[in-house]
């Protein structure tokens, strides 16, 4: 499960990279990304896992 959060928020952060440079993807890629970092800080506070 790990590995997948993993896999998830770097193709959101290069989704998101494209979507800056390339000014497409709205607002829906930033609101994808802002719950991947939410899930990720609660990942890393609950200390369910290492890094």
């Amino acid at each position: 499960m790990g590995r997948m959060l993993w896999m998830i928020i770097v193709v959101l952060l290069i989704i998101w990279l494209l979507g800056l440079v390339l000014k497409i993807g709205g607002g829906l890629i930033h609101l994808l990304l802002l719950i991947a970092g939410v899930i990720l800080i609660f990942q890393l506070v609950t200390g369910k896992r290492k890094l």
